[in-house]
């Protein structure tokens, strides 16, 4: 019998293969849907700099299986809002969107909020409802769509123009999906939880099927830099992309296609690299031939005078942001944060920044709590699997006298204009040797200072002890002192005392 061979579109293809974007099971896949699906709407928000507002809303529709239920998500933002014309592809057509430039987003695929109401489609069979405005206009647009899968395209289904008085601008995704609320509840809440820390600027507010409601309030205004886009790097580059540049450039000559195309690549620079690669400036780009693309890529990637990639395409949260919402969300007794500067690997720039929370409302597990973060996203699967867990597990805590029982938080934020995640589910990072050595170096920089006040505090603690023997044991010693001297006036110890506590204040 002959084989038989036949293509299948990206929508086919992760209708098949859905475990690969996280939708593995229905307790994670509630929990997938979410997440997805906020993290568009605080994208949305952040990329105009407006404070997040966002509505999520979980409700019971009727009994799927033994251990599954339907329910009906409807999410709601005060985003920028998408142009009507865009709105079916944008919900309706897997890998389309606007996540594919280079710069810092939540999104990496243009995968996610679609796949979302894939596995809705898939496991309820009705249709999604989207409404938005950008503002701009008096009016709302509201679609009520499914999924082509077989050709990965919208199906509109119906179409709707509302008068919108009130001025109204964001979006509303409204879906049922098949779930299991009830063991997904515990990394829905936490992953609440962790969003309000590293999002300190936004309110959340969640409802949940039986009707409670939880709220995470924001305790300020202030929002990191939207990002800028930039261009690639040359040490990014590879053949393929090297092709797409020559195909789309309107310069005629070499020295304007590296100014042109490349970060941070000047016109001395340009010139330098040429006589490296013994490429003539005047040489037309589009006249290389393939053995000269090849041998162009290679060359870009030997040649050790570009400048490294700045941080403008990043949106780091800043120690100021970064200390604010540890604080608000877990209120420790002692907090440092820390920032590194920008680094890179494989071209792509990235910065860590790292808080480290002692005592107060920080969880008791007998271990280091450990919250992770990539572009602000909070990853709480495969711990085990991320480079973070590896680099904390392999320090040497003790010469900072640290123990796994103390009651510590560690957080690690990774942004990045390409995270290395290593599924597209988006919950571990992959262990990138320049990734490691940045993550361990803040490791070890915020460690030091926690170590500074253990011992300080340890020193202090030492000193209280030491008055509280003086203050219980030298009444005492008067008293007996008296009566073998033979005196009925007790010795005043209250000066003797109060040079002792004066001394352990100082100390401490």
């Amino acid at each position: 019998m002959a084989q038989t061979f036949e293509e299948i579109s990206a929508s086919d293809f992760f209708y098949r293969n859905r475990d690969i974007a996280g939708f593995t099971n229905p307790s994670r896949a509630i929990f997938v849907a979410i997440r997805e699906i906020v993290e568009n709407s605080l994208d949305a928000a952040e990329s105009q700099k407006i404070p997040p507002e966002i509505f999520i809303r979980l409700s019971f529709e009727s009994e799927a299986t033994k251990d599954t239920q339907i329910y009906k998500l409807h999410v709601e933002d005060n985003g920028c809002g998408i142009p009507p014309r865009f709105i079916p592809s944008a919900f309706g057509q897997i890998l389309y969107g606007s996540k594919y430039k280079l710069k810092q987003t939540r999104g990496t695929f243009g995968l996610g909020g679609k796949m979302s109401l894939l596995y809705g489609q898939v496991t309820t069979h009705q249709a999604a409802t989207i409404t938005s405005s950008t503002g701009d206009t008096n009016k709302i647009y509201q679609f009520k769509l499914m999924i082509d899968i077989q050709r990965n395209r919208p199906i509109i289904i119906d179409r709707k123009v509302l008068i919108n008085k009130d001025g109204w601008r964001g979006t509303i995704v409204e879906f049922s999906l098949e779930g299991d609320y009830l063991r997904a509840m515990p990394k829905i809440l936490e992953y609440f939880k962790q969003t309000a820390m590293v999002n300190p600027y936004a309110n959340l507010t969640f409802v949940d099927p039986k009707g409670r409601l939880y709220k995470f309030t924001r305790v300020t205004t202030i929002m990191p830099e939207p990002p800028k886009e930039t261009l690639p790097h040359p040490y990014g580059v590879d053949v393929e992309l090297l092709q797409r540049l020559i195909a789309i450039t309107e310069c005629t000559n070499m020295t304007d296609f590296l100014r042109r195309h490349f970060h941070r690549v000047g016109e001395i620079t340009a010139q330098k690299f040429l006589e490296f690669s013994g490429l003539t400036p005047s040489k037309n780009p589009k006249k290389l031939a393939h053995e000269e693309i090849v041998k162009l890529t290679q060359n870009l990637k030997k040649f050790k005078d570009f400048l490294p990639p700045d941080a403008s395409c990043l949106s780091p949260l800043g120690e100021e942001l970064l200390r604010a919402g540890i604080t608000k969300e877990l209120n420790p007794e002692y907090l440092v944060v820390h920032q590194r500067k920008p680094s890179t690997y494989g071209g792509h720039p990235f910065i860590v920044e790292m808080g480290i929370a002692y005592g107060g409302g920080v969880p008791k597990t007998g271990s280091f709590v450990i919250y992770r973060f990539a572009n602000r996203i909070p990853l709480l699967y495969d711990e085990a699997s991320d480079v973070s867990f590896r680099v904390i597990g392999s320090m040497n805590w003790r010469r900072y006298k640290v123990s796994p029982d103390m009651p510590i938080a560690i957080v690690v934020h990774l942004c990045s204009t390409k995270v290395p995640y290593k599924t597209v589910g988006k919950e571990f990072l992959a262990d990138r040797a320049e990734i490691r050595r940045e993550i361990a170096n803040e490791l070890r920089e915020v460690a030091r200072q926690l170590g500074h006040f253990l011992t300080r505090q340890e020193h202090v603690d030492r000193e209280k002890k030491r008055i509280s023997i003086f203050s219980k044991y030298l009444p005492r010693i008067a008293q007996f002192a008296a009566i073998l001297a033979q005196r009925e006036r007790i010795p005043d110890i209250e000066k003797l005392l109060k040079s002792v506590q004066k001394y352990g204040a100082e100390e401490e």
